[in-house]
């Protein structure tokens, strides 16, 4: 482990799903018990496949495990995953194994209005078994992502892992009947990247009584909205998790924590700056990011509850289904080029923009000068919100 955290060679872990997403977009208003015509694309998918594609394309070239059939959906997700040089001992085939497939409507502005996700080979044959065979690969990793689509099981399992070695976790949530899968494991949890709902059914999977509702924005102003999710977030806070990132659609993105003003400057132990990497990490640390940041002397005085706003960019939106993941995949590839979390959390909003401006869920290559321009300008309009105070 030693020799690879000298040498560079670490690698990211990520755990979860390969999909092959049908999105279906109707070219008029859907009617019941008919077809209608539009498009149909299929999509290399997978909320922890996405991420990794992502992470890859940044120069982070991660670990995958995950669990693909024999069949024609298997076939595609592999030979791509081959033709980017990723490796592949990780990802386990059975001819029993139904590769997941998940078949989206989608909406002219590009949101899924319905969808049938047929899934159960992750958690089927991603068992602790399988994910204890690298136990040596999380050991040495800068980071471990999983996410929901795992069995409570594979996930306990393989943040047992990380944790023997000090190795965070980032938990992915996945979708509101998912992400309560984080209950068991939230002690090990260092990162977490839900959206509203999540948020909230997160929280209530971790209060004993139910007592957070959804959110009805109604227009309201950032930080109404912050108002309001405030006591769910400090709970998920107060339950172990170190760094909250609060995806809230094309308002950006919250980035919570509990605890000192030092929990910003967080960065991983285990980090590469060869290659793309390298690049990375030198393109966003050319201008030292007091230059960039407004609000940096109020983090300093605000010595509990953190939480800064990062604005989303303006994009040509083709389609909404991997900005999220490409928001992730974005700040796992940053902080594991050494950054840190504030200057990941900008990279990932641009890499979530770069995404809905394509046809594919992650964009096929991104341009560093691009991708350090966009971060500058959202990481100078980042704002403290107000009321940072101990609930």
């Amino acid at each position: 482990m030693e020799k690879q955290r000298k040498d560079g060679k670490a690698e990211p872990v990520v755990i979860g799903g390969m999909v092959l997403d049908i999105q279906a977009t109707s070219s008029i208003p859907p009617h019941p018990r008919t077809t209608c015509p539009g498009k149909i694309h299929y999509v290399r998918g997978g909320v922890a496949r996405n991420i990794a594609e992502c992470m890859s394309n940044l120069g982070a070239e991660p670990f995958m495990i995950s669990a693909l059939g024999f069949d024609m959906a298997g076939k595609l997700l592999l030979e791509h995953w081959k033709s980017a040089k990723l490796p592949t001992e990780g990802i386990r085939r059975h001819q029993d194994i139904k590769t997941p497939t998940v078949c989206h409507i989608l909406d002219a502005t590009g949101e899924v209005a319905a969808g049938v996700a047929s899934v159960e080979a992750v958690e089927m044959f991603l068992t602790p078994e399988w994910i204890q065979q690298f136990k040596h690969k999380i050991h040495s990793a800068p980071i471990l992502m999983v996410d929901a689509n795992l069995s409570p099981p594979a996930l306990e399992a393989s943040c047992q892992i990380a944790a023997e070695s000090n190795v965070p976790v980032w938990f992915e949530p996945v979708s509101i009947a998912k992400s309560k899968r984080i209950a068991p494991v939230v002690k090990y949890v260092t990162f977490a990247s839900p959206n509203e709902d999540e948020l909230i059914a997160m929280a209530n999977a971790l209060s004993s009584d139910n007592m957070f509702r959804p959110i009805e924005r109604n227009n309201c102003s950032m930080n109404t909205l912050f108002q309001m999710l405030k006591p769910a977030i400090w709970l998920l806070l107060e339950k172990g998790v170190k760094i909250l990132v609060v995806t809230i659609g094309s308002d950006g993105v919250l980035l919570c924590s509990k605890g000192e003003p030092s929990s910003w400057s967080i960065g991983l132990e285990k980090t590469k700056r060869l290659g793309l990497s390298g690049r990375l990490f030198e393109t966003m640390t050319s201008s030292h990011p007091s230059n960039w940041y407004s609000d940096v002397n109020v983090l300093e005085r605000s010595p509990y509850f953190l939480a800064v706003h990062f604005p989303a960019l303006p994009a040509s939106v083709v389609r909404l289904t991997g900005a999220g993941d490409c928001l992730v995949g974005g700040m796992l590839a940053s902080l594991c080029a050494g950054l840190d979390v504030m200057q990941s959390a900008a990279i990932g909003i641009v890499a979530a923009k770069a995404s809905v401006e394509v046809d594919s869920n992650v964009p096929s290559q991104f341009c560093l000068a691009t991708i350090a321009g966009d971060a500058r300008m959202v990481y100078s309009a980042a704002k403290v919100l107000p009321n940072q105070s101990k609930l």
